[in-house]
This record gives C-alpha cells, structure tokens and sequence, in this order.
C-alpha cells in the first residue's frame, strides 16, 4: 500500500469523526485537525490492542466484542489528543455510528483484495 492511500484513509477517517461528533451527542471534536490526530490515535490504539490480543478481539472486527472494544479505544482516545471529547454514552454510540458507516465505506479497494488473494493462493 502507498503513502498516498495511508494518507486518504486518515482524511476519511477525520471526515468520519468530524460527521460522528456532528451527530452524536457527548462526541466533540473541536477541528479538523484534532479529528485527524484522533484518527491517527484511535488506529495506533486499535494496532496495539490487535497486536496484544489478537485478531478475534479488534476493533475492526464485526460483533459485540468489536463494537466494545471500538467504544474503549475512542474513549480512551480523549486523553492523548486535546479538543476531543467523549463521554461513555458518546463512544457507545460513535461506535456503533462508524460501524454503520464502515459499512457504506469499504476499507479495502477492489485491488487490495485481489492481490491478498493472489499472495493467499501462492502461499498454497
């Protein structure tokens, strides 16, 4: 994957808070900026949290236990980035917002599924 790619998925994602904090009461995000800088948090918290306990408890997985796992790390996410608040009520429901939403929004182009799957069938 390009820079460029890692780039356009972190403006997305601060689109998605920006939208999310616009929506969801208990959720605020005082700029741009800030929702960007979340958003680079909220991936690094997510990263640690899959690298410590697995694939069967990201926040990037569907169910239950994502979707609780997604509300902890944005509620923990209000205290390293300033300008970004959110109450526990708020990271429930811009959890399960941006679930919503991830599901209108692909995380992965056609031809990132198509070269996992091209290097899945060469592993064989």
């Amino acid at each position: 994957m390009t820079i460029l790619r890692h780039v356009v998925r972190f403006i997305v994602a601060a689109i998605v808070l920006m939208f999310v904090g616009f929506l969801v009461p208990g959720f605020t995000v005082s700029s741009f900026w800030t929702a960007l800088i979340a958003a680079l948090v909220i991936a690094a918290i997510g990263w640690g949290v899959e690298a410590l306990f697995g694939d069967r408890i990201s926040p990037y997985n569907r169910g239950i236990v994502g979707f609780l796992v997604s509300a902890v790390v944005i509620y923990v996410t209000q205290f390293f980035v300033s300008g970004f608040r959110v109450t526990v009520l708020g990271a429930l429901l811009a959890s399960l917002v941006i679930g919503i939403i991830d599901l209108f929004i692909p995380i992965k182009t056609h031809m990132d599924m198509r070269n996992g799957d091209a290097g899945n069938r060469q592993e064989s």
